[in-house]
């Protein structure tokens, strides 16, 4: 079966990425033991991944590369944004080792919206945080194999997620 949208796709892969200085550098690796799994078209991975590993099929190997503007993006200065350091406290305290310059913490905005936001800075009454993807502004290098492809169910579908195995269990 060929990986097209709506499909579940189960693949592994290694990612890296460019330094400033231009050496390689291992960011990610996804092996058999615990490989990635989605639906084609409703992934919220980048659309350019998408179309590169489209039409392939299980045992299938691609290697490829996605540049920064197809991938992640430009690093976006308005992601940048300062929070009163009064809404990190649990239970009326400062979860002191939550606050570390580089922690990357889940936050939800104003919409609902779930983000990821890097810690830049620590000050009396504020927090600064980063909410650009991590890779922004990298051209990412994929070298991996399709495990599997088979038909999303209809409650998948319903749900925008893979079930069972690999997937969310509700």
């Amino acid at each position: 079966m060929q990986i097209s949208n709506e499909k579940v796709v189960t693949l592994t892969y290694e990612l890296t990425v460019t330094d400033a200085d231009g050496v390689k550098d291992l960011i990610e690796t996804v092996e058999q033991e615990d490989p990635m799994v989605f639906i084609q078209g409703l992934s919220g991975l980048p659309e350019a991944f998408e179309e590169k590993i489209q039409g392939l099929t299980a045992g299938d190997s691609f290697e490829f590369s996605i540049p920064a503007e197809e991938g992640y993006g430009e690093y976006d200065p308005s992601a940048v944004v300062e929070l009163p350091k009064e809404i990190f406290k649990v239970d009326g305290e400062y979860v002191e080792e939550m606050l570390e310059v580089g922690n990357f913490l889940p936050m939800t905005d104003d919409a609902g919206n779930r983000l990821n936001g890097k810690i830049i800075a620590v000050e009396d009454t504020l927090v600064r945080m980063d909410f650009n993807h991590p890779l922004v502004d990298k051209e990412m290098f994929f070298k991996g194999t399709i495990v599997a492809v088979r038909e999303a169910t209809q409650s998948e579908l319903d749900h925008g997620h893979v079930h069972g195995d690999g997937g969310v269990h509700h």
